[in-house]
């Protein structure tokens, strides 16, 4: 017997919240609006919306889309590695303090609480990154209090945390919507030539869409029903889509002076 009366569900939702300690850290989620003499630099928000669009690109079978969001996943992995290495010497540095000295963390006795809206896997990722960097901020702070670093170093050290983030942030920046989609490249037609002549060819697994993204969406494709009305269908890949193993490319450590870890597997082009 038919249930008369459906239930339509709507998504789920949780409040999430997010504490940050340390003023450098609110400027990388604030980000800063161009001045004269200076670019702007983009938010953690920002950041988040440049995702969700290359999300939405993604779940539309747009192959440039699930291009960057395995660049972008690569780069948080990589950016995180970063982070890893510098937490690992600071806290080298940290067992110098005297064994007759016992040192409490250092948190801000007011410190910033904003809300967090952010329905992408990648998204959250960038959180957390934001979260340890938070973290070493407030360890180098605390080093250099107990006389473990000096000013400069830290200064710089943080610099270098801080940079790892922003090239995030500015590799997103260099997303463009192509808004092809993987039948227009089995066609060839108009849009696909176009497309390759602005972005560039892509990598074949990435084109045929067995190759994606850890956190890819699921293709959703338009058509229209028996009853004439246009409906969103799931689309599946023969043999399933290969997940990418992310990986990233070393371009921070010489700031701090510190080494960079060795990779495993080779960097995704683009």
């Amino acid at each position: 017997m038919s249930n008369p009366f459906p239930l339509s569900l709507g998504p789920l939702r949780s409040a999430m919240e997010l504490t940050l300690h340390t003023h450098y850290a609110v400027r990388i989620w604030q980000g800063r609006p161009a001045e004269q003499e200076k670019s702007s630099i983009i938010s953690l928000n920002g950041f988040v919306s440049l995702v969700n669009k290359i999300k939405r690109g993604a779940e539309q079978d747009d192959p440039y889309a699930d291009f960057w969001m395995i660049r972008i996943h690569e780069k948080l992995v990589h950016s995180k590695d970063a982070l890893t290495l510098i937490r690992g010497q600071l806290d080298e540095l940290m067992r110098c303090l005297p064994s007759a000295m016992q040192v409490g963390e250092n948190f801000n006795v007011h410190p910033v609480t904003v809300p967090l809206y952010i329905n992408t896997p990648l998204g959250f990722l960038a959180v957390y990154l934001l979260i340890d960097y938070d973290n070493i901020a407030r360890q180098l702070l605390l080093a250099n209090h107990t006389a473990l670093m000096g000013r400069r170093d830290m200064e710089r050290w943080i610099n270098a945390g801080g940079h790892v983030l922003r090239s995030l942030f500015g590799l997103a920046q260099q997303f463009k919507f192509s808004g092809v989609t993987r039948e227009d490249f089995a066609a060839n037609n108009a849009a696909a030539r176009e497309a390759r002549e602005r972005f560039g060819e892509l990598p074949a697994d990435v084109l045929e869409g067995t190759r994606r993204c850890e956190f890819a969406p699921q293709i959703i494709r338009r058509r229209v029903n028996g009853e004439g009305r246009l409906e969103a269908v799931e689309k599946e890949i023969e043999g399933g889509a290969e997940v990418e193993d992310a990986v990233g490319d070393g371009q921070v450590f010489s700031i701090a002076g510190l080494a960079e870890p060795a990779m495993g597997s080779e960097r995704v082009g683009g």
